[in-house]
């Protein structure tokens, strides 16, 4: 039985006119816990952000450290500067401690009622009020299975489109209808974040009247990816490094033309070119039996690190999916979309064909790095191996 990861993913709106989003979510893994916090600061700009920052900051790291959840809330309520023009001291919140299997608990604050998504099928959570420290608050144990995702988000979802495309908002049974109808079962957590915040800004006519976040958490089945980038400096070596990049379940990528040559040769079998450019600017894909996927090297990963750079910006509203058939695309949609654990086997041989361009090992390996950087940033679990 394939073993269970926890991801996650968030998009945000920033009120019309405000450089700071009131909203504010913080993520922290500690050991196999994932503690997950969504604040909404009272009112927008400045002062919210100020408000949800230190709610979101201070909750996750003591919930993280299994502190009693009373005690996390009379810290945030002692803690809070309080608004000159309203006297109060105000943040919502929704708290969410999980384990990579999705057990745990969630606890809400005023924030709109968390969505559990299972079998695509959108339901409500099995709320428990409690009242801590003079708060009405709701608990809900949870216990998913694969393919369960719960949506949580701040109030600018059910205020999307006031005043504007509808008379009262959008209301929570077309907020569930409209998930029914669009989340499929393959799409990540960021991507089902992203596609309700996009069609809250489409009601809102790109011009959002309230800071609006959402924040969705998925567990889904592990899925392990090794990718090739480059040849080893010793070729007395190449047998030992192909078989270990070859060892193990998943899935397959090279990249790279004298990477393609050298796994192909190993194999027995012949690196097939394709010569149609489905983006003028990424190299054409090849394919090898047995590989999943063959791309080439250091130009198709530098615009595989421009896809993640957009694909994490919680603020970009492009598609968070790939159907794009070029390898950077392609790339983006196994390695962001479907994997959960990455291996990367990085040669550092020169390779001859770049002399006299401006692309040297030292290139290859920070792009390596950044890309590394950013898939950890997108919760994947990442290993990278120089030989």
């Amino acid at each position: 039985m394939s073993a269970l990861r926890l991801e996650c993913g968030y998009t945000s709106l920033n009120k019309k006119g405000e450089e700071l989003c009131g909203d504010k979510v913080e993520i922290r893994r500690n050991g196999k816990m994932t503690t997950l916090v969504l604040a909404d600061g009272l009112g927008s700009g400045v002062k919210a952000n100020i408000l949800a920052t230190l709610t979101s900051k201070i909750l996750c790291t003591m919930v993280s450290e299994d502190i009693d959840i009373n005690d996390c809330v009379e810290t945030i309520l002692q803690s809070l500067p309080v608004c000159k023009v309203r006297g109060v001291a105000y943040s919502t919140f929704t708290v969410l401690h999980m384990s990579e299997d999705g057990k745990g608990w969630l606890f809400e604050f005023d924030n709109p009622a968390a969505i559990l998504i299972r079998d695509g099928k959108c339901g409500d959570m099995n709320r428990k009020e409690l009242n801590v420290c003079g708060k009405k608050v709701y608990k809900s144990d949870l216990d998913l299975k694969e393919g369960d995702v719960i949506v949580t988000m701040s109030d600018g979802v059910i205020h999307a489109g006031i005043g504007m495309t509808l008379n009262f908002g959008w209301q929570r049974k077309d907020v569930l209808a409209y998930l029914e109808s669009t989340v499929r079962p393959e799409m990540s957590a960021r991507c089902v974040a992203w596609l309700l915040a996009a069609a809250c800004n489409d009601l809102y006519l790109d011009k959002p009247g309230d800071d609006t976040t959402v924040l969705a958490v998925k567990v889904r089945k592990e899925l392990r990816v090794n990718i090739m980038v480059g040849p080893p400096v010793d070729k007395s070596k190449d047998d030992f490094y192909i078989s270990r990049f070859l060892s193990g379940e998943g899935k397959k990528v090279v990249c790279g033309g004298t990477s393609s040559q050298i796994v192909a040769r190993y194999l027995g079998k012949k690196v097939e070119a394709r010569f149609d450019f489905p983006d003028k600017d990424v190299p054409p894909i090849g394919y090898i039996e047995g590989i999943d996927l063959t791309t080439e090297g250091v130009l198709t990963m530098r615009r595989l690190l421009e896809l993640s750079e957009k694909y994490l910006s919680p603020t970009d509203l492009t598609p968070k999916y790939f159907t794009k058939k070029d390898g950077a695309s392609l790339l983006a949609e196994l390695l962001f979309e479907e994997a959960s654990d990455i291996t990367f086997f990085v040669g550092q041989s020169i390779n001859k064909a770049h002399q006299g361009l401006p692309i040297d090992i030292t290139m290859k390996l920070k792009l390596v790095e950044s890309l590394s950087q950013n898939l950890v940033r997108m919760g994947k679990n990442v290993e990278v191996n120089y030989d």
